[in-house]
Protein backbone atom coordinates (compact mmCIF):
# COMPACT_ATOMS: atom_id res chain seq x y z
CA UNK A 1 0.00 0.00 0.00
CA UNK A 2 1.05 3.15 -0.33
CA UNK A 3 1.86 5.63 2.60
CA UNK A 4 -0.59 6.83 4.49
CA UNK A 5 -3.44 4.91 2.07
CA UNK A 6 -4.48 1.35 4.51
CA UNK A 7 -6.39 -1.04 2.44
CA UNK A 8 -8.97 -3.61 5.88
CA UNK A 9 -9.45 -7.23 5.49
CA UNK A 10 -7.57 -7.03 2.28
CA UNK A 11 -4.09 -8.91 2.16
CA UNK A 12 -3.69 -7.92 -1.50
CA UNK A 13 -4.95 -5.84 -3.46
CA UNK A 14 -6.25 -6.31 -7.15
CA UNK A 15 -4.89 -4.24 -9.72
CA UNK A 16 -7.79 -1.58 -9.96
CA UNK A 17 -6.98 -1.49 -5.57
CA UNK A 18 -3.14 -0.40 -6.46
CA UNK A 19 -4.34 1.92 -8.88
CA UNK A 20 -7.20 3.30 -6.62
CA UNK A 21 -4.23 3.81 -3.72
CA UNK A 22 -2.13 5.04 -5.86
CA UNK A 23 -4.97 8.16 -6.72
CA UNK A 24 -5.24 8.60 -2.80
CA UNK A 25 -2.38 8.55 -2.32
CA UNK A 26 -1.19 11.47 -4.85
CA UNK A 27 -4.39 13.61 -3.18
CA UNK A 28 -8.13 14.26 -3.40
CA UNK A 29 -8.19 15.95 -6.99
CA UNK A 30 -5.86 12.97 -8.79
CA UNK A 31 -6.75 10.65 -11.13
CA UNK A 32 -5.55 8.04 -13.55
CA UNK A 33 -3.50 9.05 -16.65
CA UNK A 34 -1.59 8.29 -19.56
CA UNK A 35 -0.14 4.76 -20.13
CA UNK A 36 -2.54 3.51 -16.76
CA UNK A 37 -5.67 5.31 -17.64
CA UNK A 38 -5.31 3.16 -21.20
CA UNK A 39 -5.12 -0.09 -19.04
CA UNK A 40 -7.75 1.07 -16.79
CA UNK A 41 -10.31 2.44 -19.44
CA UNK A 42 -9.71 -0.83 -21.04
CA UNK A 43 -8.10 0.07 -23.86
CA UNK A 44 -4.49 -0.84 -23.49
CA UNK A 45 -2.96 -3.49 -22.00
CA UNK A 46 -0.63 -3.47 -18.96
CA UNK A 47 2.82 -2.08 -20.03
CA UNK A 48 6.10 -2.20 -17.76
CA UNK A 49 6.40 1.19 -15.73
CA UNK A 50 5.70 3.36 -13.16
CA UNK A 51 2.05 4.01 -12.58
CA UNK A 52 1.29 7.20 -14.30
CA UNK A 53 -1.01 9.70 -12.01
CA UNK A 54 -2.22 13.47 -13.08
CA UNK A 55 -2.85 16.53 -10.68
CA UNK A 56 -3.70 19.87 -10.69
CA UNK A 57 -0.69 22.39 -11.02
CA UNK A 58 0.38 23.52 -7.53
CA UNK A 59 0.20 19.85 -5.97
CA UNK A 60 3.60 19.10 -4.36
CA UNK A 61 2.83 15.64 -3.45
CA UNK A 62 5.51 12.82 -5.01
CA UNK A 63 5.29 9.29 -4.40
CA UNK A 64 7.74 6.69 -5.26
CA UNK A 65 6.81 4.18 -8.11
CA UNK A 66 4.55 6.78 -9.32
CA UNK A 67 4.86 9.25 -12.33
CA UNK A 68 3.10 12.30 -11.56
CA UNK A 69 1.96 14.54 -14.19
CA UNK A 70 1.02 18.21 -13.45
CA UNK A 71 -2.12 19.49 -15.53
CA UNK A 72 -3.64 22.86 -15.99
CA UNK A 73 -7.07 21.31 -16.26
CA UNK A 74 -9.19 19.01 -14.18
CA UNK A 75 -12.60 19.31 -15.02
CA UNK A 76 -15.43 17.01 -17.28
CA UNK A 77 -13.23 16.87 -20.35
CA UNK A 78 -9.83 15.75 -18.74
CA UNK A 79 -11.63 13.93 -15.88
CA UNK A 80 -13.80 10.93 -15.44
CA UNK A 81 -14.77 7.75 -13.75
CA UNK A 82 -14.04 4.29 -14.29
CA UNK A 83 -14.94 1.44 -11.37
CA UNK A 84 -15.38 3.82 -8.76
CA UNK A 85 -11.80 5.21 -9.36
CA UNK A 86 -11.03 8.86 -11.11
CA UNK A 87 -9.39 8.12 -14.68
CA UNK A 88 -8.32 10.70 -17.41
CA UNK A 89 -11.50 10.67 -20.26
CA UNK A 90 -10.78 9.18 -23.71
CA UNK A 91 -10.06 12.02 -25.68
CA UNK A 92 -7.46 13.35 -22.97
CA UNK A 93 -5.84 9.93 -23.08
CA UNK A 94 -5.39 9.91 -26.88
CA UNK A 95 -4.11 13.52 -26.68
CA UNK A 96 -1.40 12.97 -23.94
CA UNK A 97 -0.51 9.53 -25.93
CA UNK A 98 -0.75 10.48 -29.57
CA UNK A 99 3.59 11.47 -29.57
CA UNK A 100 4.51 8.54 -27.37
CA UNK A 101 2.70 5.53 -29.04
CA UNK A 102 3.02 4.64 -32.78
CA UNK A 103 -0.19 4.99 -34.85
CA UNK A 104 -0.88 1.59 -34.78
CA UNK A 105 -1.54 1.90 -31.22
CA UNK A 106 -3.33 4.64 -31.29
CA UNK A 107 -5.44 3.80 -33.76
CA UNK A 108 -6.00 0.22 -31.94
CA UNK A 109 -6.75 2.02 -28.59
CA UNK A 110 -9.53 4.60 -30.72
CA UNK A 111 -11.14 1.67 -32.00
CA UNK A 112 -11.21 -0.66 -28.98
CA UNK A 113 -12.50 2.49 -27.54
CA UNK A 114 -15.05 3.02 -29.76
CA UNK A 115 -16.02 -1.13 -29.35
CA UNK A 116 -16.38 -0.61 -25.89
CA UNK A 117 -19.18 2.14 -26.32
CA UNK A 118 -16.76 4.24 -24.09
CA UNK A 119 -16.89 7.36 -27.19
CA UNK A 120 -17.46 7.06 -30.74
CA UNK A 121 -15.06 8.61 -33.33
CA UNK A 122 -17.26 11.43 -34.18
CA UNK A 123 -18.15 12.61 -30.78
CA UNK A 124 -14.26 11.77 -29.99
CA UNK A 125 -13.49 14.21 -32.79
CA UNK A 126 -15.51 17.38 -31.95
CA UNK A 127 -14.42 16.65 -28.13
CA UNK A 128 -10.51 17.44 -29.51
CA UNK A 129 -11.85 21.17 -29.40
CA UNK A 130 -11.30 21.28 -25.89
CA UNK A 131 -7.32 20.62 -26.33
CA UNK A 132 -6.63 22.61 -28.86
CA UNK A 133 -2.66 23.90 -28.53
CA UNK A 134 -1.76 20.49 -27.00
CA UNK A 135 0.94 18.41 -29.20
CA UNK A 136 -1.13 15.09 -29.48
CA UNK A 137 -4.42 17.23 -30.91
CA UNK A 138 -3.37 16.88 -34.96
CA UNK A 139 -2.72 13.85 -34.94
CA UNK A 140 -5.39 12.10 -33.26
CA UNK A 141 -7.84 14.47 -35.46
CA UNK A 142 -6.11 14.10 -38.41
CA UNK A 143 -6.30 9.85 -37.91
CA UNK A 144 -10.01 10.54 -36.91
CA UNK A 145 -10.61 12.34 -40.27
CA UNK A 146 -10.91 8.63 -41.87
CA UNK A 147 -13.64 8.12 -39.64
CA UNK A 148 -15.86 11.30 -39.47
CA UNK A 149 -15.26 12.67 -42.79
CA UNK A 150 -18.09 13.13 -44.43
CA UNK A 151 -18.54 14.90 -48.39
CA UNK A 152 -22.16 16.60 -49.63
CA UNK A 153 -24.16 14.71 -51.88
CA UNK A 154 -23.01 17.48 -54.64
CA UNK A 155 -18.84 17.36 -53.79
CA UNK A 156 -19.14 13.43 -53.42
CA UNK A 157 -20.37 13.17 -57.14
CA UNK A 158 -18.07 15.62 -58.30
CA UNK A 159 -15.20 14.11 -56.93
CA UNK A 160 -16.01 10.56 -57.69
CA UNK A 161 -17.14 11.69 -61.49
CA UNK A 162 -13.43 13.05 -61.49
CA UNK A 163 -11.63 9.69 -60.85
CA UNK A 164 -14.22 7.74 -62.80
CA UNK A 165 -12.89 9.87 -65.77
CA UNK A 166 -9.41 9.40 -64.53
CA UNK A 167 -10.02 5.28 -64.86
CA UNK A 168 -11.47 5.73 -68.74
CA UNK A 169 -14.79 4.71 -67.66
CA UNK A 170 -17.97 6.06 -68.78
CA UNK A 171 -20.05 8.44 -66.32
CA UNK A 172 -22.11 6.25 -64.04
CA UNK A 173 -25.61 6.93 -63.35
CA UNK A 174 -26.52 8.20 -59.74
CA UNK A 175 -28.89 7.76 -57.09
CA UNK A 176 -30.66 5.10 -58.76
CA UNK A 177 -32.78 1.97 -57.48
CA UNK A 178 -30.83 -1.29 -57.79
CA UNK A 179 -32.14 -4.53 -56.78
CA UNK A 180 -34.44 -2.50 -55.08
CA UNK A 181 -31.80 -0.80 -52.58
CA UNK A 182 -31.16 2.95 -53.94
CA UNK A 183 -27.24 2.97 -54.65
CA UNK A 184 -24.90 5.80 -55.34
CA UNK A 185 -23.76 4.93 -58.42
CA UNK A 186 -24.50 2.36 -61.16
CA UNK A 187 -23.09 1.60 -64.63
CA UNK A 188 -26.36 -0.78 -66.13
CA UNK A 189 -24.32 -1.64 -69.30
CA UNK A 190 -21.86 -2.93 -67.42
CA UNK A 191 -23.08 -4.35 -64.00
CA UNK A 192 -21.22 -2.28 -61.43
CA UNK A 193 -22.31 -0.74 -58.66
CA UNK A 194 -20.29 1.61 -56.32
CA UNK A 195 -21.38 3.27 -52.96
CA UNK A 196 -19.28 5.18 -51.13
CA UNK A 197 -19.77 5.29 -47.59
CA UNK A 198 -19.39 7.39 -44.70
CA UNK A 199 -18.03 5.26 -41.53
CA UNK A 200 -20.21 7.62 -39.39
CA UNK A 201 -23.44 5.60 -40.93
CA UNK A 202 -21.72 2.48 -41.18
CA UNK A 203 -20.01 1.63 -38.52
CA UNK A 204 -22.82 -0.28 -36.64
CA UNK A 205 -22.97 -3.90 -36.49
CA UNK A 206 -26.66 -3.16 -37.84
CA UNK A 207 -25.45 -0.63 -40.87
CA UNK A 208 -22.72 -3.36 -41.36
CA UNK A 209 -25.63 -6.38 -42.01
CA UNK A 210 -27.32 -4.26 -44.17
CA UNK A 211 -24.41 -3.24 -46.20
CA UNK A 212 -23.80 -6.71 -46.74
CA UNK A 213 -27.67 -7.81 -47.57
CA UNK A 214 -27.36 -5.12 -50.14
CA UNK A 215 -23.92 -6.82 -51.43
CA UNK A 216 -25.79 -10.19 -51.57
CA UNK A 217 -28.97 -8.59 -53.44
CA UNK A 218 -26.43 -7.35 -55.92
CA UNK A 219 -24.17 -10.07 -56.62
CA UNK A 220 -27.98 -12.82 -56.63
CA UNK A 221 -28.78 -10.35 -60.35
CA UNK A 222 -25.13 -11.19 -61.43
CA UNK A 223 -24.22 -7.27 -60.48
CA UNK A 224 -20.48 -6.49 -59.03
CA UNK A 225 -20.62 -3.98 -55.83
CA UNK A 226 -17.71 -1.89 -54.92
CA UNK A 227 -17.26 -0.17 -51.75
CA UNK A 228 -15.54 3.13 -50.89
CA UNK A 229 -15.41 5.15 -47.97
CA UNK A 230 -15.87 9.08 -48.67
CA UNK A 231 -12.51 9.45 -47.36
CA UNK A 232 -10.77 7.11 -49.92
CA UNK A 233 -12.65 9.18 -52.93
CA UNK A 234 -10.88 12.02 -51.37
CA UNK A 235 -7.84 11.22 -50.02
CA UNK A 236 -6.78 7.94 -51.32
CA UNK A 237 -7.02 8.61 -55.37
CA UNK A 238 -4.71 5.80 -56.42
CA UNK A 239 -6.54 3.25 -54.18
CA UNK A 240 -9.97 4.23 -55.70
CA UNK A 241 -8.51 3.98 -59.28
CA UNK A 242 -7.65 0.41 -58.59
CA UNK A 243 -11.08 -0.39 -56.99
CA UNK A 244 -12.49 0.54 -60.19
CA UNK A 245 -10.52 -0.45 -62.62
CA UNK A 246 -10.63 -4.29 -60.62
CA UNK A 247 -14.76 -3.49 -60.74
CA UNK A 248 -14.81 -2.57 -64.34
CA UNK A 249 -12.76 -5.91 -65.39
CA UNK A 250 -14.77 -8.26 -62.67
CA UNK A 251 -18.00 -6.65 -64.42
CA UNK A 252 -17.21 -7.55 -67.79
CA UNK A 253 -15.95 -10.96 -67.14
CA UNK A 254 -19.50 -11.52 -65.37
CA UNK A 255 -21.19 -10.09 -68.22
CA UNK A 256 -19.30 -11.99 -70.87
CA UNK A 257 -20.19 -14.83 -68.64
CA UNK A 258 -23.67 -14.16 -68.56
CA UNK A 259 -23.59 -13.83 -72.69
CA UNK A 260 -22.15 -17.40 -73.42
CA UNK A 261 -23.96 -19.03 -70.68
Amino acid sequence: MERGVYAVGRPELSRDGQMMAAVLACGPEAWISHETGGELLRVRRREPGPMEVSVPVGTTRRRPGIRIHRRERHDEHTVTERDGIPVTTVPALMVDMAPRWPRAHLEAAINQADALDLLDPEAMRRALDAFVGQPGVKVVRDLLDGATFLLTDSELERRFLSLVRSAGLSDPQTQRYVSSHRVDFVWPELGLVVETDSLRYHRTPFQQRKDVERDQAHRARGLVPVRFTQYQVRRKREHVLAGLADGARMAEAARDLRRTG
